[in-house]
């Protein structure tokens, strides 16, 4: 692989961790727990990709199974194993029942991958949109991939 092709990668990487939040996301609110999601791996389509994922949501008494896709719509070049993603979640409020999360989250994503590689997403959606995911730890994955651009990510309670 060419010194040229890495020095861009490891750049896309340092930006991507360091995308804004969405002003939005910034408000003041409550932390209600951790959900960390498997992400399956997959490979990058020039315009996109779309994984499939396995979360938990843990916080204090509370453990709830989740479903879904991540949809990334911009660069996403090469192919990447599985990788895990952790985000803080933030509600409005901490009276947030079962299934809250259940829903359709947008925001920035960016991640670079050269054997092993780190990304970063922060999103906001669930329950009318009142639901904030910011990047506990960014995903860690292994494979050839550069992907920039706009993440959708769909969340579906597990029964």
């Amino acid at each position: 692989m060419s010194r040229s092709l890495i020095a861009t990668l490891a750049a896309v990487a340092a930006l991507s961790i360091s995308v804004p939040v969405p002003a939005s996301a910034q408000a003041p609110q409550v932390r209600i727990g951790v959900l960390s999601c498997n992400v399956a791996g997959g490979t990058g389509f020039v315009f996109g990709s779309s994984k499939q994922l396995d979360c938990t949501l843990e916080g204090e008494g509370r453990r709830e199974r989740y479903y879904g896709v991540i949809n990334k719509f911009g660069v996403d070049l090469g192919a990447t194993t599985s990788s895990t993603i952790s985000w803080a979640v933030l509600a409005s409020t901490d009276r947030v029942g079962p299934g809250a999360l259940a829903g359709t989250y947008g925001g920035v994503s960016g991640e670079a991958t050269v054997g092993v590689g780190a990304g970063a997403n922060a999103l906001l959606g669930g329950s009318d949109r009142s639901i904030a995911l910011q990047p506990l730890s960014v995903s860690t994955q292994q494979g050839i991939n550069l992907a920039v651009g706009v993440a959708a990510l769909e969340l579906r309670p597990r029964r």
